[in-house]
């Protein structure tokens, strides 16, 4: 996911996919007439980079089945869902 800009729009459109309304396919165009007018925006992500692996807090747009009721819970969880995907992209790579 390069397009952070974008993502959330993305992902609510996606739900729509299947059986699209006329309303859907309108924010769809405005979706793509926005990346037309933008299209330097995103992450870099250079072909010849280090090896070393960085990690930063993650996020992810969803609908949400738990609230947390402190920003420590929130970036704990972050922090959890964060190490869980390297973990995951660790063993995937060896």
């Amino acid at each position: 996911m390069t397009r952070v800009d974008i993502a959330f729009v993305i992902q609510v459109l996606s739900q729509f996919m299947h059986k699209p309304k006329q309303s859907n396919m309108e924010a769809a165009q405005r979706v793509v007439r926005y990346i037309k007018v933008a299209p330097g925006l995103g992450l870099l992500m250079p072909a010849q980079g280090s090896d070393k692996l960085q990690a930063f807090l993650s996020w992810k747009s969803k609908k949400q089945d738990t609230v947390a009721r402190s920003s420590a819970k929130a970036e704990f969880r972050s922090m959890a869902s964060t190490v869980t995907e390297l973990t995951w992209q660790g063993c995937t790579r060896s």
